[in-house]
């Protein structure tokens, strides 16, 4: 078998106890051995600013290089007012940044959102699939992920204690796999 995909995982959440923080690690956990997540921290960036782009902060430059190093992006989230959290924008506006060098360009992308609620986070997950139509990064279609309830989804370790949502995420996963091996066909 050849070396799995690297997948830089993006949580829109940066509370401590957050639901999506806990969904990533559990995807961690669960995927497939072609997959290979990691959780890149977007707390520490400070707000994108243009006046920046000459001498970035050195968190920008760590962030930009890590994600440009990575095979393809999942993006992780919590719906705040029907879009995404501002740390997840901001992580976004740092990468495409300065025009003409964005590290979004063209990587396969996937959205997890999820919430307590019962549409599972339905908005952030469509306000988010915009910009990356905009940054030209080719997310997966199907199939889609809105995880509602995500409070009540996992056990006292931490993994995905309904067999049927953990099957909905396997079958994700591996959708997400193809997708970037098909993707990374064409580039």
């Amino acid at each position: 078998m050849s070396n799995p995909r690297d997948v830089v995982v993006l949580v829109g959440s940066l509370r401590k106890e957050s639901y999506n923080r806990k969904l990533a690690k559990a995807l961690i956990a669960q995927a497939p051995a072609q997959l290979k997540l990691e959780i890149v921290e977007i707390g520490e960036l400070q707000l994108y600013n243009q006046d920046l782009d000459d001498k970035p902060p050195q968190p920008w430059a760590a962030f930009r290089d890590r994600v440009r190093r990575a095979d393809a992006v999942l993006f992780v989230t919590p719906e705040y007012n029907r879009s995404v959290p501002a740390p997840m924008k901001n992580a976004i506006d740092v990468g495409s940044r300065p025009y003409g060098s964005s590290v979004w360009d063209g990587k396969p992308g996937a959205i997890i959102s999820a919430s307590p609620g019962a549409i599972g986070g339905f908005g952030a997950n469509h306000h988010l699939r915009q910009s990356m139509v905009f940054l030209n990064v080719p997310l997966l279609q199907m199939p889609e992920a809105y995880i509602g309830g995500v409070d009540k989804l996992f056990d006292e370790q931490g993994g995905i204690a309904n067999e049927s949502t953990r099957g909905f995420l396997d079958k994700f996963l591996a959708a997400f796999a193809t997708w970037i091996d098909k993707t990374a066909a064409t580039r």
